[in-house]
């Protein structure tokens, strides 16, 4: 991305004008860029999230003495006849969690997108 904005024809031309590369990074390229690198951050926090709690229920992942969403659905499969909210929970909290992350991530690139809709109606 950052690649495809340095060729823009407006960069070419603030820098013919002389307009240094700080300020070219942090009014041209960087507002445009931000969106990208937050949503791409919160994908992969959530991504992470399930690797962590896949590992963790595998058995390679963090051991017992930490907690863990993955330790805990592993615990509870030997209570499933007994009390199946033991295994329901963690696994409905990693995916609310997981999907609280992609939302935070596209609330922030709605808000922070120069080039979103709701903003050139303002």
């Amino acid at each position: 991305e950052v690649l495809s904005l340095k060729e823009q024809e407006y960069i070419a031309a603030a820098q013919a004008v002389g307009v240094p590369n700080f300020r070219l990074l942090v009014h041209h390229i960087l507002p445009n860029v931000l969106p990208i690198v937050i949503v791409t951050m919160t994908i992969i926090a959530g991504n992470l999230i399930l690797v962590e709690s896949g590992l963790s229920f595998l058995g390679v992942g963090v051991q017992a003495p930490t907690p863990s969403w993955g330790n805990m659905l592993t615990d509870s499969r030997s209570y499933f006849n007994i009390g199946t909210h033991l295994v329901i929970w963690p696994g409905v909290l990693i995916m609310v969690t997981v999907l609280c992350f992609y939302l935070v991530g596209d609330g922030l690139r709605d808000a922070l997108d120069p080039r979103s809709s709701w903003r050139l109606a303002e």
